[in-house]
């Protein structure tokens, strides 16, 4: 716990352990979509949708996202952190913790991925598996909340998140993906 007695790490839980009534309504479809996202917002969006990278490098991911992955306390993996912009303002956060262990042979792009979208790549790899979605409400003084506010003008009261593990190839990856603010129920 911090000083303000709020989780360093949101709470992720599979969707069926939630109740519907505690989500915005226009937020729940989104969250539990198992599509692209990126497709799904490029047909909202159309021409007004665009990746923008935030930072890609060598870090240690917390503690929680290196469990996940199998990773050892105090390893290196590739970070990517992007904006998904829509209209110009970010509306999604997305954070990429990939291990060293799954950039080998083709899946080294994903290191020069630059302001290309990830999920085009996820999801025309014809080995990709992905896990069950977790969901999270995710409050200031969490860590991912302050990374995925961190460049905004105003920051949100709460914004709620999905992460799950892919394999490509049965190599990891794991996605997180933050809604920073009302999504349309259209699409």
């Amino acid at each position: 716990m911090n000083l303000t007695g709020t989780r360093i790490n949101p709470s992720w839980r599979k969707p069926g352990c939630l109740l519907r009534s505690n989500f915005p309504e226009n937020i729940w479809g989104w969250l539990l979509d198992t599509s692209s996202l990126t497709l799904r917002l490029q047909n909202t969006y159309g021409g007004e949708f665009k990746v923008q990278l935030l930072n890609q490098g060598w870090a240690r991911p917390c503690r929680e996202e290196a469990r996940i992955l199998g990773l050892r306390t105090g390893a290196f993996a590739n970070v990517r952190e992007v904006y998904l912009l829509c209209r110009g303002r970010p509306c999604v956060f997305a954070r990429t913790v990939i291990p060293a262990r799954t950039l080998s042979g083709k899946y080294r792009r994903l290191t020069r991925l630059g302001g290309k979208s990830l999920g085009a790549v996820l999801f025309a790899d014809k080995s990709m598996r992905r896990s069950n979605l977790e969901i999270a409400h995710i409050m200031p003084g969490q860590h991912l909340f302050e990374r995925a506010s961190h460049g905004l003008p105003v920051k949100p009261r709460i914004i709620w998140g999905r992460r799950s593990l892919f394999h490509l190839a049965e190599k990891p990856l794991l996605l997180s993906e933050i809604f920073l603010h009302d999504m349309p129920q259209s699409v």
